[in-house]
């Protein structure tokens, strides 16, 4: 049910979640657009540097000033075990499901759009499916960033794509990351109650 309205709840805090694989081999690949609008909204919110701790990099603070209390995550287990990491985290921090938000690639939207919803289904996205277990539950939120998909349904290339690098010029990727952004903020603001 969204907390559309509701105050964050005393104690806990809104998790978000940028989904990607570890290392300079995959920077800014298809697959870790969650990675770099998660990156995006820490320098917003100017969170600093993140510790490591879940196996992963954390950042934790504010949405802003006076702003909802938030943890920032990025999973260093590639993407098929981002749940080993996501689920203590989730505990840990005591973020109710319904305050997470996680950032991810979806080659079934086009590049470019950029679409916001709470649970649905996995759409073979391995990184969501280790988050389901993780989490023992799919009913998360997701922000769901298009990065297209080829012309294939071959699964080597369909592989090869979302570990690829953008085609589309840097300009468009970062126009995508930070409208990305923005559409995080304002599921924060309404999952807060802040909004209101």
């Amino acid at each position: 049910m969204p907390l559309f309205g509701r105050r964050q709840e005393d104690g806990g805090r809104i998790l978000i979640v940028g989904l990607g694989n570890p290392g300079l081999e995959h920077a800014h690949d298809r697959h870790n657009i969650g990675f770099d609008v998660a990156r995006e909204l820490a320098r917003r919110w100017d969170l600093g540097k993140p510790r490591s701790k879940f196996r992963g990099e954390l950042w934790e603070g504010r949405a802003g000033p006076g702003g909802p209390r938030v943890a920032i995550l990025l999973p260093l287990t590639y993407m098929n075990a981002v749940g080993d990491s996501a689920g203590p985290a989730r505990g840990a921090l005591k973020a109710p499901l319904e305050s997470v938000v996680v950032l991810h690639d979806e080659i079934d939207i086009p590049f470019g759009e950029i679409r916001v919803r709470e649970g649905g289904g996995l759409a073979g996205h391995n990184g969501l499916k280790s988050l389901k277990r993780g989490f023992g539950s799919a009913d998360f939120w997701r922000v769901r960033i298009g990065v297209g998909r080829p012309d294939s349904t071959d699964p080597e290339i369909v592989s090869a794509w979302v570990l690829g690098k953008f085609r589309e010029s840097a300009g468009e990727v970062e126009d995508l990351v930070d409208r990305a952004a923005g559409e995080t903020e304002r599921l924060v603001e309404q999952l807060s109650g802040s909004a209101y």
